[in-house]
């Protein structure tokens, strides 16, 4: 029984382990950041007067970018920036897992819509072959 009880703590220890390892992002936000702004010939963490930053500001938009599960952050960081610059306010929705992240990325859709939020998405294989996704 004894024997059992190790065995049966290790295989917690080890799935749990590798379920934390499935969370894990592919690549860290600002990588998908830095490559949008780049080709969009934006300006990168652009401060604001209060010291936060607007994660890319183009001569259009503030946008902020997040992982597509963070998408309710992004709405109010995306209208505060859009305010504080006078700019149209701008989502990118950062997309490792499109499987999971659909429901997101249609949770996204109505309120981007109904709030005049520009919004796009952005995959891994964006970081290579750049490409715009717009969300509707």
């Amino acid at each position: 029984m004894k024997n059992f009880s190790k065995l049966f703590f290790l295989i917690i220890i080890i799935l749990s382990s590798f379920n934390n390892s499935l969370a894990a992002k592919i690549h860290k936000e600002a990588v998908y950041q830095t490559k949008w702004c780049q080709e969009m010939n934006g300006t990168k963490e652009y401060k604001l007067e209060d010291k936060t930053r607007v994660d890319c500001l183009t001569q259009t938009h503030a946008i902020e970018f997040d992982f597509a599960k963070k998408v309710y952050e992004s709405i109010g960081q995306a209208l505060y920036y859009g305010i504080m610059t006078n700019r149209k306010p701008g989502i990118v929705l950062i997309v490792e897992n499109p499987l999971n992240d659909i429901k997101y990325i249609n949770r996204m859709k109505p309120v981007a819509k109904s709030n005049n939020i520009d919004c796009w998405v952005m995959y891994v294989e964006d970081l290579n072959n750049f490409q715009i996704h717009p969300l509707y």
